[in-house]
Formats: structure tokens, sequence, C-alpha cells
């Protein structure tokens, strides 16, 4: 069993910047991909950007340049680095990780607000 903590969300103005982490505990596997999902109020979740435990990233276009994923291996941490923020950052951010194993086993966070406030 794996659990996911994740902490730094909260309520910023437009332009500023918030940190998001998610520690992972538990039966961990070195092959893995650790990444952010964010869900606004009546739209579907959706990617936000995800980093292998090899370190290639993945962003959804609408964060490419402003958000920031980064990891601590030796922590099984991972990171979200949100600058520039806007109204529309505003959702629920998800913590995911994803063993690649046989059978794959994903985890999901129990989610952390972030408002972005014009």
């Amino acid at each position: 069993q794996v659990q996911l903590v994740e902490s730094g969300g909260g309520l910023v103005q437009a332009g500023g910047s918030l940190r998001l982490s998610c520690a992972a505990s538990g039966t961990i596997f070195s092959i893995n991909i650790m990444g952010w999902y964010r869900q606004a109020p009546g739209n579907q979740r959706e990617l936000v950007a995800t980093m292998s435990s090899g370190g290639s990233t993945n962003y959804v276009d609408s964060v490419k340049g402003r958000f920031t994923i980064s990891r601590d291996n030796a922590k099984n941490t991972v990171y979200l680095q949100m600058n520039s923020l806007k109204p529309e950052d505003t959702a629920v951010y998800y913590c995911n990780v994803l063993y690649v194993t046989t059978p794959l086993r994903e985890y999901w966070g129990q989610g952390i607000q972030v408002t972005v406030s014009s």
C-alpha cells in the first residue's frame, strides 16, 4: 500500500507563486512516474505535469513556462513550483504515482485546493 500526502496549496493572487509537495510512503517501486493532475469545478481531471524516475518530464501546454515539476527520489517526494499563477489555474490538485510493475499500480493523493484570485 502507498500513501501520498500533499501540502502547499492555498489562496494566492494572480501573478503569485505556490509550491506543492507530495510525499509517498509505504511500498515504493523504483521505476515510476510521479505527477500532478487538477480538477476544476465542472471540468474533468486533467494532467498538469509528470516526471519519471529517469527524469523525463511532461507538461500540459497551458502551464509550460510557468510550472516546474521536480522530484527528490531519496525522499520519494515530487514538487510542483507554480509561478505566474492565473485564475484559470484554480482547481483541486491531485498527486499521482504510477508504478511500472506488472500489473501497473496507481495511487492518488487526497487533493489540495489551489485558488488564484484576480
